[in-house]
């Protein structure tokens, strides 16, 4: 039986998002159905995840926090990261965590390729 899941990304750092994203779905389950949305930073992620719970079986959240002066990157980072498991937990549906959170630019591009990780970890948990 074919499964539906959101993948929710994050707009902010679109060269990191799209590369993310890209390596998520080349590594989905042929028997998963997805759509996209996009929302402009990764704080909007928990939000669109909640007003769509319903819809979908499965989500994966993409995103990119990168680390600059002031504690912004602390409190966004904890804020979506909390936010995320909470609505896993309370909906009981698997939520893969593809939210890069980076003391730089470059950290982020070296892991462009973390969407696979996200992506085996929702076919894992679809699948049980």
């Amino acid at each position: 039986m074919k499964k539906k899941i959101l993948i929710v990304i994050s707009d902010y750092y679109k060269n990191i998002s799209k590369s993310l994203l890209t390596s998520c779905i080349k590594n989905l389950d042929k028997n998963i159905i997805f759509r996209i949305i996009s929302v402009p930073g990764v704080f909007e992620i928990p939000v669109t995840i909640s007003k769509n719970i319903k819809k979908f079986d499965g989500f994966i959240a993409i995103g990119c926090v990168i680390k600059g002066k002031t504690a912004h990157f602390e409190l966004i980072s904890k804020s979506v990261i909390d936010g995320i498991m909470d609505i896993s937990i309370k909906s009981k549906k698997p939520l893969g965590n593809c939210i890069l959170t980076c003391f730089n630019y470059n950290q982020a591009v070296a892991r462009k390729d973390k969407g696979k990780e996200a992506a085996l970890a929702i076919n894992s948990i679809l699948s049980q």
